[in-house]
């Protein structure tokens, strides 16, 4: 069952920017890309480093450590030396609130 988290009031969350959340532990970045928003895990799968820190171009984050890309539509890793893809979150906006839909791990 997914839990929506409250992110930011969409008014106060415009077109290129990003916000970042502690979903239970696990860091997710938040994107508004011409006004549609991603949600991805905030940490590069190559060395941990926190993407929400890295240059944005269309719907690409790239890392700003060795600059591997990654998809905000798919979580994709698009280039070396990330190999292994982000999670994506559902996002949706209610009553003017952006908000991102988190499931805590199961079987702990």
């Amino acid at each position: 069952m997914n839990d929506w988290i409250d992110v930011a009031a969409s008014a106060d969350f415009p077109p290129g920017t990003r916000r970042t959340i502690d979903a239970d532990g696990t860091p997710i970045a938040i994107f508004n890309v011409g006004g549609e928003y991603y949600a991805i895990g905030d940490l590069c799968t190559h060395e941990a480093e926190t993407l929400s820190e890295g240059r944005l171009e269309g719907c690409e984050i790239i890392c700003p450590r060795h600059q591997a890309r990654f998809s905000l539509i798919s979580g994709a890793a698009l280039s070396p030396p990330a190999y292994e893809a982000v999670a994506t979150y559902p996002v949706r906006v209610a009553d003017g609130m952006v908000q991102v839909a988190y499931s805590p791990p199961t079987g702990w």
